[in-house]
């Protein structure tokens, strides 16, 4: 019976099926939605956010110090006084074992201040409950201060205060409203 003005009710697992979809896809369509449920919840728990940004950090400082480091040969003369002795095969193994060396330090470094502010930031937003603009600044104060805590107290409180205004600034890049003129 259907009763005016009242949202339809039906039992869990015989809700009405997609347009397209007949009966025989109905078992399909709840595995997917169980799997969905899952992949949700994961990505809503600190700990995979924290995850994610870490890796994501370390990719990127990889490819940033692969990038910079062609850079890093441009000296011929410091070149020369380096490699001497070496064959081409030689010369070459080292400069890719130099050059990973730099990827990977750069790369942990990016990682550790991608998952340091991700892990604080999404901790802030669990206690506060809120998505808004407190969570990245606060979050990039703790980081940046986290970040410089072996220079001092000053260096702590300067390091907070400028990873605070970035993650500031970020932000407000990102939350900007788009332009009507699309």
């Amino acid at each position: 019976m259907s009763f005016p003005l009242v949202a339809p009710m039906f039992p869990a697992g015989r809700e009405p099926l997609p347009p397209g979809m007949t009966e025989e896809d109905r078992s399909q369509l709840l595995e997917a939605k169980k799997y969905q449920g899952w992949m949700t919840m994961g990505m809503e728990s600190c700990a995979a956010k924290t995850v994610i940004a870490g890796v994501g950090g370390l990719g990127i400082g990889a490819f940033f110090s692969l990038m910079s480091s062609s850079f890093a040969y441009e000296d011929p003369l410091l070149r020369q006084s380096t490699q001497a002795g070496m064959n081409n095969t030689q010369k070459a193994r080292e400069i890719f074992k130099e050059m990973g060396r730099g990827m990977w330090k750069s790369g942990k470094g990016f990682g550790k201040v991608g998952a340091l502010f991700a892990g604080i930031e999404c901790v802030i937003e669990g206690y506060r409950a809120k998505n808004d603009m407190v969570n990245p600044i606060a979050a990039g104060f703790v980081a940046g201060g986290v970040l410089a805590r072996n220079s001092g107290p000053k260096a702590a409180l300067g390091g907070g205060l400028a990873f605070a205004a970035f993650s500031a600034a970020i932000d407000l890049f990102l939350r900007r409203e788009p332009s009507d003129d699309d």
